[in-house]
């Protein structure tokens, strides 16, 4: 019995939060279009999916994937969630300093014959800069100035 998209999507998830990248990608299509719009990634594949899922799992090692809603429409899989966790190391450019993070993010996923051929993500970059106490964007690694 195959599984419906909403399924696949589930699946997917359930392995991100655990951690499980190389099982999180295994319903992933080789030839994926990956459109990471807040990274400005488009017509990406799966190694631009690969790093975000691995930097994310690595950059929040307590990472929270909560499912607000999803909606399946055919092969089209909408995912709104809530990313959480405490940042443990730097993150998209982003230097750790500890900082808890809760992000809303749509995810909107296509899924054909089982297989998810593409993303696209969605979240706010600048909530993500103010959650992780970025507080200049013209420089987000902050670093530490000279005495």
């Amino acid at each position: 019995m195959s599984q419906t998209p909403a399924e696949t999507v589930q699946g997917f998830l359930a392995a991100l939060r655990r951690g499980d990248i190389d099982g999180a990608l295994a319903p992933v299509s080789r030839s994926v279009v990956a459109n990471l719009h807040p990274l400005r990634v488009r017509g990406g594949g799966r190694e631009d999916l690969r790093r975000l899922l691995a930097s994310t799992v690595t950059a929040f090692p307590d990472l929270l994937l909560t499912e607000k809603h999803l909606l399946e429409l055919g092969r089209v899989v909408v995912v709104e969630l809530k990313m959480e966790g405490t940042q443990a190391a730097d993150y998209l450019g982003i230097v750790n300093q500890e900082k808890h993070i809760d992000l809303d993010q749509a995810w909107r996923l296509t899924v054909d014959a089982g297989s998810i051929t593409g993303f696209d993500l969605y979240w706010c970059q600048n909530q993500l800069y103010r959650r992780l106490a970025v507080k200049r964007l013209d420089e987000v690694a902050i670093v530490g100035g000279a005495a």
